[in-house]
């Protein structure tokens, strides 16, 4: 991967049947809703063909705060972090589903509601940079 190519977050909403997936360019720092996928391996194709600079991950996270310590979460993230040298950081997730609901109005889009969880976390870490 070119360093000098790399110009997008991604905002990624794991989950165990779906992973939303939501993109912002470097330099507006907007993000968008982009798709939603199976697999790892289908995310590793899309941190090459998008010149991913940056990851946001959203960690599950009980209520209360603390950490839901999911076993296939965890493993996912594990693998994640070693199949690539792109940067991941990890950030509470809590009612970013429930904000998505809330911005389309029904959860029967279930994947465009994991897309826009995505977004609505991405957005989260980059007003905070």
């Amino acid at each position: 991967m070119n360093l000098e190519a790399e110009n997008q977050y991604l905002g990624v909403d794991w989950g165990e049947k779906r992973i939303g997936l939501a993109l912002a360019d470097v330099e507006t720092k907007m993000p968008l809703p982009f798709k939603t996928i199976n697999s790892l391996k289908e995310l590793l194709a899309v941190l090459d063909e998008e010149n991913i600079a940056l990851i946001v991950i959203g960690t599950p996270r009980k209520m209360a705060g603390e950490a839901a310590n999911n076993p296939l979460y965890l493993s996912f993230l594990k693998e994640l972090k070693a199949k690539t040298e792109v940067k991941v950081v990890e950030i509470d997730e809590r009612l970013s589903s429930k904000g998505a609901d809330a911005l389309i109005g029904s959860a029967k889009d279930k994947a465009g509601r994991d897309e826009i969880a995505a977004a609505i976390f991405l957005q989260t870490y980059l007003d905070r940079l």
